[in-house]
């Protein structure tokens, strides 16, 4: 292989719970290999590094790559070097993960937290990828968010922006672990879900699709609250598409139409004009592909 040709592979990797997915890609965003390896237990910061180098030697045995891109799940600082804190990884804090994954692999690292790298890879290969100015929100076990300004991810001056779901819905509603109150996880995210109904997401899903009332009901109300959070930050952004991911998306047909009527009852048009609600389209490889994508633009920048 050329070296024109190898300069353009890269890795991307996405630190789960439960599981370390990696792929390798070139910068067409074409997946030339991926594994996924269960993250060990208990997921130590020095267990982690040893599963992430094990993962890049199987990925990229003949070394093409050229450099690293990891999605951790918690934030990170603002250059992307160090992993504050990991959320269900054990013993995580003010962890230089980067540094330990170059020290061992030689390759450039960037780390982000996993909700930035999903809408890295959706701006980039999914949903998102015809706009400059979007927001993604991912619906699952809690409420990650991304924003993307002029193709560019947006972090904050600290790293530590675009955390969507901890916006207030009610300021007297239920307490969040961020010590917010009534935060939009608080009543769209898995957990809030079953509090609210004593079900699944996914079998309100199948009892909405089947017509049930109470479920179709739910959906609704569900809808609307995230509309509403939803509004506030379209007012902020002006974004030209809000992108919905995550496992509760399965039901989105269920519930964009509710949060579509918030918005165009609450948002002036000038605030929205031209704005699309969208589907996520990468599913559970976005937070790969959104690594990768880091990886190139560190590199790139570098």
């Amino acid at each position: 292989m050329s070296e024109h040709q190898k300069s353009g592979q890269v890795l991307g990797i996405d630190l789960g719970g439960t599981a370390i997915k990696a792929g390798r890609f070139d910068r067409s965003g074409t997946c030339l290999q991926s594994l996924t390896v269960p993250t060990p237990q208990p997921a130590t910061p020095t267990a982690v590094l040893a599963a992430i180098v094990d993962a890049v030697n199987l990925i990229d045995a003949d070394r093409q790559s050229e450099a690293i891109g990891i999605g951790t799940p918690g934030p990170t600082d603002a250059h992307g070097r160090i992993a504050r804190v990991a959320i269900n990884l054990s013993g995580w804090h003010q962890v230089p993960l980067a540094d330990w994954v170059e020290e061992k692999t030689g390759l450039p690292t960037i780390l982000a937290n996993d909700a930035n790298c999903a809408g890295l890879g959706e701006a980039w290969l999914g949903a998102g990828r015809s706009f400059q100015n979007l927001i993604l929100l991912t619906l699952g076990t809690g409420v990650g968010g991304a924003i993307i300004l002029n193709g560019k991810l947006f972090v904050g001056h600290d790293g530590a922006a675009a955390e969507l779901g901890l916006i207030t819905l009610n300021p007297d509603g239920v307490p969040c672990n961020s010590g917010n109150q009534g935060s939009l996880e608080q009543y769209t995210a898995i957990q809030a879900i079953r509090r609210r109904t004593g079900k699944e997401p996914e079998d309100l899903g199948k009892l909405a699709q089947a017509g049930d009332p109470a479920a179709l009901e739910f959906w609704q109300l569900y809808g609307r609250d995230l509309g509403i959070g939803l509004s506030s930050l379209i007012y902020v952004l002006t974004p030209e598409a809000i992108v919905i991911g995550g496992g509760i998306s399965a039901s989105a047909a269920f519930f964009f139409p509710a949060i579509w009527s918030e918005i165009e009852q609450r948002v002036l048009p000038s605030s929205r004009k031209g704005l699309q609600l969208l589907k996520a389209e990468l599913g559970n490889q976005a937070g790969i592909v959104g690594a990768a994508r880091l990886a190139i633009e560190n590199r790139d920048e570098g």
